[in-house]
């Protein structure tokens, strides 16, 4: 029986068509570009709310590690919390001890480094693992990034794994006996973070305490998102996540940012102009491009330099 084989054109083809079939969804939070979603038309809204506040979430704990990964790359491993902040004179008067120094040793070696602030121990892995660190946040970071959003690409909870798998096995190859049980990063990647009482706790939304907006609508659970936007697969729309209790949150504005810089430049344009031309005294502007009022709405709609006739 003969089989039909697809080269790899065919198939990035027909990804592609998959993907454009589905419904695009830009999720903020508040005004602020979080990431995009793929999704369907008959998603109910239990599990849409379930997607985005993973990938939300994960992409807060990815954000979280990588800002402490820095300081595990300068300082070392942290001190266990009853050491935390003391002097030097303090520990040594209360005779503590920590335990975890001399089996969390990092590959190639220590290099001391004093944490000024009393958190880490000191003993900073060497610059060529410093660099394996800071490299693979980078790379960790540009998988999640909010900059996805300008670059059209939607993101998933396999990318949201993906860079936690990157940034736990960095953590392995500096450190290969492991991270003390009380360092932030092993707590976040073992998901046993304590975080109350900080500002990431305010961050994160839980499932449950979701909301889901559109056109000033909130997306209510038991419905499909085609209940809001139509059988349309092809549909892209703003949603914007809330946690419960916030109230609605603003609209979106008519004139997108880029469309109100273009249009303040010009009228700065157009101002600067009329300076020039109300020195000279001058009524050759009358011809200008720019005198004209509906010039800039043209420019949106893509009237410009259209030229009627045979080439």
């Amino acid at each position: 029986m003969a089989h039909a084989v697809l080269t790899s054109n065919q198939v990035q083809y027909n990804t592609n068509t998959v993907l454009a079939a589905m419904v695009q969804l830009h999720v903020k939070r508040g005004e602020e570009s979080q990431f995009l979603l793929s999704s369907t038309v008959d998603v109910p809204i239990e599990k849409l709310l379930q997607q985005v506040t993973e990938i939300y979430n994960g992409r807060l704990k990815v954000d979280r590690i990588c800002s402490e990964i820095p300081e595990l790359a300068d300082h070392g491993i942290t001190l266990p919390p009853n050491m935390q902040g003391l002097t030097e004179d303090q520990i040594s008067e209360l005779n503590l001890r920590d335990e975890w120094e001399e089996k969390c040793i990092p590959s190639g070696g220590a290099e001391f480094k004093k944490d000024e602030i009393g958190r880490r121990n000191g003993h900073a892995p060497s610059d060529k693992m410093k660099d394996v660190l800071k490299r693979t946040v980078e790379e960790a970071k540009a998988l999640v990034s909010k900059k996805q959003v300008q670059a059209n690409v939607c993101v998933t909870m396999d990318m949201v794994k993906e860079a936690l798998d990157q940034l736990r096995g960095a953590v392995m190859i500096v450190y290969p006996m492991g991270l003390p049980p009380h360092d932030p990063i092993r707590m976040e990647l073992e998901n046993r973070e304590d975080l109350a009482g900080t500002q990431a706790s305010l961050q994160v939304i839980p499932e449950e305490e979701a909301q889901l907006w559109w056109a000033s609508k909130e997306m209510q659970r038991g419905k499909k998102l085609q209940d809001y936007v139509g059988k349309n697969e092809k549909t892209k729309i703003v949603v914007k996540l809330q946690k419960r209790g916030q109230g609605a949150p603003g609209r979106e504005p008519l004139v997108s940012e880029e469309e109100q810089k273009q249009m303040m430049l010009h009228y700065y344009r157009r101002q600067e102009e009329l300076k020039k031309l109300d020195e000279a005294d001058d009524d050759s502007y009358l011809q200008s491009e720019w005198s004209d009022r509906q010039a800039l709405k043209r420019q949106f709609q893509g009237l410009t330099n259209i030229k009627w006739g045979p080439r």
